[in-house]
């Protein structure tokens, strides 16, 4: 029976694993937090690979948001992204650049940059409703409980969650005066640790779970959608969890079906093992750092933070939301989140007079 065939009025559960799972992208933090081999330092002729290509896009006089390998190019560098995209989506889940020289290029010298490394790994998909395909990360001032309001535009703590693409990707500007740390999750050691701990409430994993749109909701759709946490797939298990947007489709959508005991239940054993600092890594930013995280097998997080009173050194980061070609299949219950399932054509949000654009600033 499908995620979606109902028996009375509850669903059926989704297809589940045979077992626990192994692999790379099953670890713990407390063993990674001793490594360095998840962090990439770029060396000088790298670097100077970045400030060739940045050369050669202003040149070319192409709009940003058309960057591509084929006009940002790049030599030993690009084959070791492809290396890196393949860590990304089949291996640990996540790798950390390390080494670039932020302040030293204009800001649109930085966002040519990250963004042609990041088309080495996919194509940029537009994250809310403006079609941006450049994000900023920082504290606007807006009132989280604002419906309309995503939760990263303010200074508050974040929960664990999935963004909507396959690889969610960060580059640092500015740190904080005090706070802001990533913490990154495996979604695949969660699932293996809730069902040694709690097997009789792995089944609620699998069946599906309300999400709020905030408002950025596609033409012809709800304004929330229906996904299970875990998805099993074709031999691969996939993750999609926002806590806090399944809470207030349950708060503001009367239709929208109501969560079980048990659903509630390991959606509060799953925050308390991401909380858990043997389980999750946690990793302090520096200017330059880029992020790249594997969404369908990597759960993220931030703590609160403290600006500087000068806005100009505000925490600030830049996000691309990035589609491979070389992503995994997903099951048909994403198509109502990722619009179509084609990889390297998913994922991002996009409704009715959506136009792309790459702004410089937040807004």
């Amino acid at each position: 029976m499908s995620a979606h065939a109902q028996t009375g009025s509850s669903y059926a559960a989704a297809p589940m694993p045979p077992g626990p799972l192994s692999g790379p992208a099953v670890w713990y933090g407390s063993e990674l937090s001793k490594r360095s081999d998840w962090i990439h330092m770029l060396d000088a002729g790298e670097r100077a690979e970045i400030d060739a290509a940045i050369r050669a896009f202003k040149a070319s006089g192409t709009p940003l948001a058309a960057i591509s390998p084929q006009n940002f190019p790049l030599g030993a560098l690009g084959a070791k992204l492809k290396s890196l995209l393949k860590e990304i989506l089949s291996g640990r889940g996540f790798v950390m650049l390390r080494g670039f020289e932020v302040d030293k290029y204009t800001r649109e010298e930085a966002a040519i940059a990250y963004m042609g490394l990041g088309s080495w790994l996919g194509r940029p998909r537009s994250q809310n409703a403006k079609g941006h395909l450049l994000g900023h990360v920082k504290d606007l001032g807006v009132d989280v409980t604002d419906p309309k309001v995503r939760y990263y535009q303010t200074s508050r703590r974040l929960e664990y969650h999935t963004d909507s693409i396959d690889i969610v990707a960060l580059l640092c500007l500015k740190t904080a005066k005090a706070g802001g740390e990533s913490f990154i999750v495996s979604s695949m050691t969660l699932y293996n640790e809730i069902l040694a701990r709690r097997p009789d409430l792995v089944p609620a994993l699998f069946l599906p779970y309300p999400t709020d749109r905030r408002g950025e909701v596609p033409e012809g759709m709800k304004p929330w959608f229906d996904v299970p946490i875990f998805n099993w797939h074709a031999g691969l298990l996939s993750c999609i969890y926002v806590r806090q947007y399944i809470e207030s489709a349950q708060q503001l959508f009367p239709e929208a079906t109501r969560l079980t005991a048990q659903q509630i239940e390991v959606m509060d054993l799953m925050d308390a093992l991401s909380n858990d600092p043997q389980i999750h890594l946690s990793m302090a930013f520096l200017p330059g750092d880029m992020q790249f995280l594997h969404n369908h097998q990597m759960l993220h997080s931030r703590n609160d933070f403290e600006n500087w009173p000068e806005p100009e050194r505000h925490r600030h980061l830049l996000r691309l939301w990035l589609a491979p070609q070389e992503a995994r299949p997903l099951p048909e219950v994403f198509a109502a989140r990722y619009g179509s399932l084609t990889p390297g054509d998913r994922g991002g949000i996009v409704v009715k007079g959506t136009a792309f654009k790459v702004p410089l600033e937040a807004e």
